[in-house]
């Protein structure tokens, strides 16, 4: 080892050199840009490749909620004292981009040779078919029970819709008619002889214009409809309407009320008269509720209410739960023994009560979304107060908070200044997680029949939830558009919520994946 030592010692002075002769040492300038704690937590938040995705969902679930009313508005504005919600109802989804992949308002039914005849007696009298196609006709079912033949159609439902009655002042039985002449589209059609009629329930079926029996299936005289329209021989205050290709012989508009109150009943066909009114064919994207009310512009509507409505409560719960769970956290001892058990004591009252109770009494006072938010904020803090205590109860003795106080840092610049930013990952989450919860919770609460939040000018997404059960199995496409939206909801929120947690986490900082 010595000899080692000197053969070190022995090394020649020529094999030495200055490392750097000719330049002063310096340490290097940093040439990245600092990073501050926000934009680190985004830089993580983006390396999250499904909380980015549920991010743009979320996005564009906003933009639908926004858009949509606008859009339902310019397209459905209703004219003054409009009643025509019912006689569109239940229409199926229909869209011209996508009608090659079936979204054409049509459906594919089975149907009895009544229904048939029916149905081919719209088209008879209006040049509109509803038939699109037969699959199969005239054949006997496997039911030994059951008798006649039935069909295998596609129908259109919009041209299904055929015909309704309406009263009109003398000014829109003029302007309809002027309509009619200078678009040479048809929509008062003749008037029918009631009296021909039998059977008292088809007398205010508009569709009914040929003789039938009491079930309302046509009597065919040689293949062919007989019509029992009014003829202009016949009196009962009917006024007579010149049609193109008409010879002036048939009634179209039965008079009522005196020389001052005049009003006309007519038949009009309702795919045109909605041309009429709208100034373009019906074409309803997500189709019409039970109530004829376009569900695409509803959904919109509802989504931006249950949005705004669970943000708001989302974020009144999360002040309040921060500062009471700071304070509980942060101070221990008697005064987290105190407030606990105020919590205990309001948290053991039953959600379901409180609502009650509000939408019985509060509600008539306040209003009903009044009510139903100081119902969810009443209790709905707790969760954020706990979430809040427990945090600052892990964070409250760490080194950076001993060193705080020393340096003479008061109470609440530690709390909110060094304790609470480390907290904010797990509390974020659950604020977030807050809004699907709540959206959730309103649709029990609607269902249930405790609250109710439908109206003609209002609605949630979890009314029409409610509200579209009863067609889950005939009409499918009332409840299928809500249901899509609130599961793309639940997911996204999810996602976002995982990916937010993450990235305000101060012990990832300046971690790579």
């Amino acid at each position: 080892m010595k000899q080692n030592n000197m053969d070190y010692m022995n090394i020649p002075k020529e094999k030495f050199a200055f490392c750097n002769d000719s330049e002063n040492l310096h340490d290097k300038r940093l040439e990245t840009k600092p990073v501050g704690y926000l934009q680190d937590a985004m830089m993580r938040f983006a390396r999250n490749k499904s909380s980015v995705v549920a991010a743009w969902i979320i996005l564009l679930l906003l933009i639908f909620a926004i858009v949509a009313p606008v859009i339902g508005a310019t397209n459905y504005t209703s004219r003054p004292n409009d009643t025509m919600y019912l006689q569109y109802g239940k229409l199926l989804p229909k869209w011209d981009l996508f009608a090659w992949a079936g979204w054409d308002g049509c459906e594919d039914v089975t149907v009895s040779k009544g229904v048939y005849l029916n149905l081919l007696g719209i088209e008879k009298e209006t040049g509109y078919s509803p038939i699109v196609e037969v699959y199969k006709a005239d054949y006997e079912t496997e039911n030994k029970s059951a008798t006649g033949t039935f069909y295998d159609l596609r129908v259109d439902s919009y041209v299904k819709n055929g015909m309704m009655y309406l009263t009109l002042t003398p000014e829109e039985y003029a302007d309809l008619q002027k309509w009619q002449v200078e678009k040479g589209i048809q929509v008062i059609f003749p008037a029918v002889d009631a009296s021909k009629i039998k059977t008292n329930s088809l007398k205010n079926d508009a569709n009914i214009w040929y003789e039938c029996n009491e079930k309302g299936v046509p009597k065919l005289k040689n293949g062919e409809y007989v019509n029992i329209y009014k003829l202009n021989a016949n009196d009962g205050g009917y006024n007579s309407l010149r049609i193109e290709g008409d010879d002036g012989s048939l009634k179209y508009a039965q008079v009522t009320g005196d020389s001052s109150a005049l009003s006309y009943k007519v038949r009009v066909l309702k795919n045109t008269y909605f041309q009429y009114r709208y100034g373009h064919e019906a074409s309803f994207i997500f189709g019409t509720n039970a109530f004829g009310q376009d569900i695409f512009t509803r959904l919109g509507g509802a989504a931006r209410f249950s949005l705004i409505f669970a943000v708001c409560i989302s974020s009144i719960n999360l002040l309040i739960g921060a500062i009471y769970g700071a304070i509980e956290g942060y101070y221990g001892g008697v005064i987290d023994l105190v407030l606990e058990r105020i919590s205990d004591i309001l948290n053991g009252v039953p959600f379901m009560v409180v609502t009650t109770l509000f939408q019985l009494h509060l509600a008539k006072r306040v209003g009903v979304v009044p009510s139903l938010l100081f119902a969810f904020v009443l209790t709905g803090w707790i969760g954020m107060a706990a979430r809040t205590r427990m945090q600052f109860y892990r964070y409250k003795n760490q080194e950076y908070v001993l060193a705080a106080r020393t340096l003479g840092a008061k109470d609440f610049r530690i709390m909110f200044k060094h304790i609470f930013p480390n907290a904010i990952g797990t509390i974020v989450t659950g604020s977030v997680l807050v809004i699907p919860g709540v959206i959730f919770s309103e649709g029990n609460l609607t269902y249930l029949g405790i609250v109710n939040l439908d109206s003609p000018t209002m609605t949630s997404v979890g009314s029409m939830l409610s509200s579209g059960q009863a067609f889950l199995t005939t009409y499918p496409h009332v409840i299928l558009f809500p249901a899509v939206f609130i599961s793309l909801l639940m997911i996204s929120f999810n996602l976002f919520g995982n990916g937010l947690r993450d990235a305000f986490n101060p012990s990832l900082r300046g971690t790579e994946e």
